[in-house]
């Protein structure tokens, strides 16, 4: 279980992800519609838990990373195509959000546990 100064550091990193990406989301003048539409999208990988604990917790920390979000960055960069980045900036809130609230990767034991510690239990 994180604890202590570090769960804070944690949570204060999340919120900075969050307001970064909202704040470049911006500047690229993404569409709020899709920002709404597209924010949740990544909890889909939820259903992966259908196939059991470790499909599940393949499914979502997939989803949960920024290496997906920056490999869409990156190819977006390298095929000069910079509509895909509007993509990869609300994939990348939506993960600076969950951090923010203490959702983290998940561990194949069981949903709760997770890198920033068991979900639903407080210190």
């Amino acid at each position: 279980m994180v604890t202590g100064i570090p769960r804070i550091l944690l949570r204060i990193e999340g919120v900075i992800v969050l307001l970064l990406s909202l704040h470049f989301y911006n500047e690229l003048d993404g569409s709020w519609v899709w920002f709404a539409i597209l924010f949740l999208a990544p909890d889909l990988s939820f259903f992966g838990y259908v196939g059991g604990k470790n499909v599940g917790s393949i499914a979502y920390n997939t989803a949960h990373t920024y290496i997906s979000p920056a490999m869409i960055a990156a190819l977006g960069y390298t095929l000069n195509q910079p509509e895909l980045y509007p993509f990869a900036l609300i994939w990348t809130a939506h993960i600076g959000f969950d951090r923010l609230l203490g959702y983290g990767l998940k561990y194949l034991t069981d949903f709760k546990d997770t890198h920033l510690g068991s979900i639903g239990r407080v210190k």
